[in-house]
């Protein structure tokens, strides 16, 4: 089917940065498997409501696995294809960068990012990093330096809707995909997982990579279980430019 493809879109979770040594979140060794408490700090009103749990998501930030993370072999495979011609987008729903630290250039991020800050009061929007240099300095929950508000992660949490410009763009590429290829998600969070349905009905064939079941396993043309770091290289590793 991907050697037949000319648009090949792939959808990405947590579970395609766990062998970089960043938990999923759900996972049977997810982090809120785990830690069903750690949910509320993706709530954006218990995060808005409670200066204790900021401070905790503050301290949380700072050890993230994500700022030493290297991208792993699945990443590489995404990036090493991507130069085929045949894959036209990446929508992640990771907020790591691991994509385009592989090298991968047409990544949409579903999710935002760990590596900026954003207010929720106004426009201002900051590198994390002097965020998490104030916290490391003392300050327990930083306050937005250009209007007192409160401050974030430029990250999408539960209660907060999807930024229109990027949802749209990652359903125009859905919709223009002969493959979907969805990698690493567990397909529970709307909307990036209706991205699947909506590629479906347009007309791609739909495969699947992911460790457990998924709510869209009946959509897909193919399931794949094996890890990603063997599944994804072993898949489009072989695949040629398209004639």
């Amino acid at each position: 089917m991907i050697e037949r493809a000319r648009r090949v879109v792939v959808l990405s979770g947590a579970g395609i940065s766990t062998d970089s040594g960043i938990p999923d979140f759900r996972g049977p060794n997810g982090l809120w498997t785990k830690n069903p408490g750690a949910e509320r700090m993706s709530n954006i009103a218990e995060y808005r409501r409670d200066p204790a749990l900021r401070e905790r998501t503050w301290q949380a930030r700072s050890v993230h696995p994500g700022w030493t993370a290297e991208p792993n072999a699945a990443h590489r495979a995404l990036a090493d294809f991507e130069s085929t011609g045949r894959l036209v987008a990446i929508l992640t729903q990771n907020i790591d960068g691991l994509h385009q630290r592989a090298g991968s250039k047409r990544v949409v991020e579903l999710h935002g990012t760990m590596f900026q800050t954003v207010c929720l009061s106004c426009p201002d929007v900051r590198p994390m990093r002097e965020a998490l240099d104030r916290v490391a300095a003392g300050e327990a929950d930083p306050p937005c330096l250009v209007c007192g508000g409160i401050l974030k992660s430029a990250t999408v949490s539960f209660g907060q809707p999807l930024d229109r410009v990027v949802l749209d763009e990652a359903r125009a590429a859905a919709v223009s995909a002969d493959v979907l290829l969805a990698v690493g998600t567990s397909l529970g969070v709307q909307p990036a997982a209706g991205l699947v349905g909506l590629a479906a009905r347009a007309g791609a064939a739909v495969v699947i990579c992911n460790a457990s079941p998924t709510p869209y396993d009946d959509l897909a043309t193919t399931v794949i279980r094996d890890p990603l770091s063997e599944a994804l290289p072993k898949l489009l590793s072989a695949v040629p430019p398209p004639r």
